[in-house]
């Protein structure tokens, strides 16, 4: 069964656009390799970080929006965990929800006063 992920990952401000750019086509090739499927990727741009990481100031936003097999999420975390490139990493598992049809309240039975 597939599920919906997202993946935001940052790459280290000091890759140069052609090494960001061998960076986001290993990653989209280790998940097709996975098993996913629809992968839309969304480069974000250098931004500044709200707190210093690895020593690093700046960073290289990278989204990512895809369909995967639950198993295909620890070898692309594990890649990203032991590459020097990605400073921070982080996978959100997307519930998308289906329309279901509003339910129907039950009608409660009106009570009839009675004459006496």
């Amino acid at each position: 069964m597939t599920t919906n992920y997202e993946t935001m990952y940052i790459l280290r401000p000091d890759l140069g656009d052609e090494q960001a750019e061998q960076a986001i086509t290993k990653y989209q090739n280790l998940l097709r390799d996975q098993g996913a499927e629809d992968i839309q990727i969304q480069n974000r741009g250098k931004r500044r970080l709200a707190y210093e990481i690895k020593k690093h100031r700046d960073g290289i936003y990278i989204q990512l929006n895809y369909t995967a097999p639950a198993t295909a999420i620890a070898p692309f975390e594990r890649a990203m965990r032991l590459s020097e490139e990605v400073i921070r990493y982080l996978t959100i598992k997307q519930d998308i929800a289906e329309e279901k049809p509003p339910k129907e309240e039950k009608e409660k039975p009106t009570k009839v006063a009675a004459t006496v």
